[in-house]
């Protein structure tokens, strides 16, 4: 029972602290690439936002409206 227990915490020790110790070694290989363009995220149209919420809106009306549907037949 112990051994078990002890099993799993190294486990989660090992799959906790693998992410580290790679960060940590690749940490002085990596360098920083210089930005040569500029980034044409985020200057959208304010038309296109408020056209996601209506969207977003309507979505969340017809997930939730109470209209139940009888079928025709029985």
């Amino acid at each position: 029972m112990i051994l078990r227990k002890m099993a799993t915490a190294a486990t989660a020790l090992a799959l906790v602290s693998a992410p580290v110790a790679a960060t940590a070694a690749g940490a002085d290989q990596r360098a920083a690439a210089p930005a040569t363009e500029t980034s044409e995220m985020g200057g959208g149209s304010p038309i296109l936002a408020v056209l996601a919420a209506v969207l977003v809106g309507v979505g969340i009306y017809i997930a939730v409206d109470g209209d139940d549907d009888d079928p025709i037949s029985v």
